[in-house]
């Protein structure tokens, strides 16, 4: 097994490091909306009793909604990281993996650390169907934001289909974004898997909580490998409320304050290279220096060891965190 991959939202080691106590840390090392909506609430019984059918269920049918899958309907998982460990399992012994690059490291390490070899592709075309059983593409993509259209993925999910081939669309950061990505498609597609993020878009990473959209046959062999009650209670409850509730005041929050966001990085003059409506990736000459600097003034971001001029900022909560963020970079190089 590889070293652990270090992933944003580390306060705890970035106040063992820098002091603090981790409530006064202005935490933008990941890409979670800042501004979740008021918790609704969660009847006693998602809490005193093992989450029955009929949770499940609502809970998938608002997803079903929400995401625009159509007649199919999701499974429900303790965060689409769960099912990200469970893809090896789906390629064949004799095909490699594939991996856009770069993107989320959790994909190369969870098919490597199962024995399979992982090419990195620049670019999802190059996928070869006669080698890869298995592609994986982040889009949008995280760190960079890149995009990739419905019309070239669908053309790259039909070529690996041919040889038995599964493409894997990673769409943890699309519910900001305009237009309804990959989940209508699905249906179309035997050998398309698409992941969605519940936490992201509504700002509670905690409940871990995701959907898979796949062919019905597929989404039940993943279901019997993580086992009955996989998805607790009250994130099915929390997930059926909120999936049917009127986002649009949510996604304008997220707009203003990615567009705040933007204005205070590119009044400091740094390079905006890439990002979503939930975080922006700068690239920065001393990008080391300017997080070890934010982080002596107790603000963290999200560096990257494979490149080291990247720095990635997610969201301020307000008007108030852009400011303090303004006065943190303007005084880089000063001190």
């Amino acid at each position: 097994m590889s070293a652990p991959i270090a992933h944003g939202g580390a306060i705890a080691a970035a106040v063992a490091r820098f002091g603090g106590t981790p409530d006064a840390w202005l935490d933008l090392s990941t890409g979670i909306n800042p501004c979740p909506p008021d918790l609704p609430v969660i009847p006693a019984e998602a809490w005193h009793r093992l989450p029955d059918r009929s949770l499940v269920e609502a809970a998938c049918e608002a997803a079903r909604t929400f995401y625009g899958s159509g007649a199919l309907l999701p499974l429900a998982v303790p965060g689409t990281q769960a099912a990200i460990q469970l893809l090896p399992r789906l390629v064949g012994a004799t095909k490699r993996a594939a991996v856009v690059w770069p993107t989320y490291g959790e994909y190369e390490r969870s098919l490597a650390a199962a024995g399979l070899p992982v090419d990195r592709l620049d670019r999802p075309e190059d996928v070869d169907p006669d080698r890869h059983g298995l592609l994986v593409v982040v889009n949008p993509n995280n760190p960079d934001g890149r995009r990739y259209d419905a019309s070239l993925l669908e053309d790259v999910a039909s070529r690996l289909g041919a040889s038995d081939g599964l493409l894997v669309v990673d769409e943890a950061f699309a519910d900001a974004e305009s237009g309804a990505g990959l989940v209508p498609l699905v249906a179309r597609h035997d050998n398309l898997i698409v992941f969605r993020s519940f936490g992201k878009f509504f700002g509670m990473a905690g409940v871990r909580l995701g959907f898979v959209f796949t062919r019905a046959e597929r989404a039940a062999t993943m279901s019997d490998w993580l086992g009955p009650w996989s998805v607790s209670g009250p994130a099915l409850a929390v997930a059926a409320v909120l999936l049917r509730a009127d986002t649009r005041a949510l996604g304008a929050v997220i707009s203003e304050r990615h567009a705040g966001l933007r204005r205070v990085l590119e009044t400091a003059s740094l390079q905006i290279v890439g990002g979503t409506n939930l975080f922006v990736l700068v690239r920065h000459d001393n990008a080391r220096g300017l997080y070890e600097h934010l982080c002596r003034h107790h603000i963290l971001t999200r560096p990257f060891d494979y490149a080291p001029t990247w720095l990635r900022f997610g969201l301020t909560p307000n008007e108030t965190s852009e400011a303090r963020l303004a006065t943190a970079l303007a005084a880089f190089g000063k001190s």
